[in-house]
């Protein structure tokens, strides 16, 4: 099953964060949702490293499967959104998009963001 990295994964990425290398190292396919790069391109933005966090993404950006919305993405985000409403469990708007595509494409998610476990049928990974 390949993997999708939260916003925290792609930052642990960059920054070289052993522990999620280790944990993502047999992965051979690793994918983004555009919402996770939006988010990391807005933070660094404000970053003292911008420059060097600009290169590094512009680098390895390639590297990883970009995932757009689709409809069965927004299927999947009304679902979900249904659900923890129900549960009054609500998320971030953002996340709820991320775990998604997750599940639109049947991956699992990498991330720290402990509220995602709240998601019925969404696999999540952390290191």
């Amino acid at each position: 099953m390949a993997l999708i990295l939260d916003t925290n994964a792609l930052s642990a990425f960059a920054d070289g964060d052993e522990k999620l290398l280790r944990a993502i190292e047999n992965e051979a396919e690793l994918a983004l949702p555009v919402i996770v790069l939006g988010e990391y391109l807005y933070g660094i933005q404000q970053s003292r490293l911008r420059a060097s966090y600009e290169s590094w993404i512009k680098v390895n950006l390639p590297f990883f499967d970009l995932l757009p919305i689709a409809r069965e993405t927004a299927e999947r985000y009304s679902e979900i959104r249904r659900e923890l409403r129900a549960a009054g469990t609500p998320i971030p708007t953002n996340d709820l998009w991320i775990a998604a595509l997750a599940k639109h494409h049947r991956m699992r998610l990498v991330t720290r963001d402990v509220h995602f476990r709240a998601i019925h049928g969404l696999h999540v990974q952390t290191w």
